[in-house]
């Protein structure tokens, strides 16, 4: 069975998130063999990063990940990691991106917190302690 909670030094912690970001313009570049060798490298930073990946799927116009991250550490500096080294390692691996797109990702993108309870539920929970 899956372990529910990871731990560093200092903290116990369950954060998933979803995230999706897309090449410049929205360009549909994600294709064979540049999508395999993009779930590699995502694989590599997301483990490199002591974070987990529980889901990955690259559309030829954008990517979808879901995985575990170290709050501590921060979804938004491992989003940058995996842009920043797929970006580079890609566009030298793969001529025809520099020559398509100025860089190969938008600036921006999206990041969602997932799983655990619904917010309701949570909410209740929280008045529901002055009773306790």
């Amino acid at each position: 069975m899956k372990e529910l909670y990871r731990k560093n030094a200092n903290i116990i912690y369950s954060c998933k998130y979803h995230i999706v970001w897309c090449p410049k313009y929205r360009r549909p570049v994600l294709v064979q063999p540049v999508a395999s060798r993009l779930k590699e490298i995502i694989q590599n930073v997301i483990d490199q990063n002591n974070s987990e990946l529980i889901e990955m799927e690259v559309m030829e116009d954008h990517v979808h990940i879901l995985l575990e991250c170290d709050p501590q550490f921060g979804i938004h500096r491992l989003a940058k990691k995996m842009k920043g080294v797929s970006s580079r390692i890609l566009r030298s691996e793969f001529p025809s991106l520099k020559s398509r797109l100025p860089t190969l990702w938008t600036n921006s993108y999206f990041v969602s917190t997932v799983g655990g309870a619904p917010l309701e539920i949570i909410k209740q929970y929280i008045k529901n302690q002055l009773n306790v």
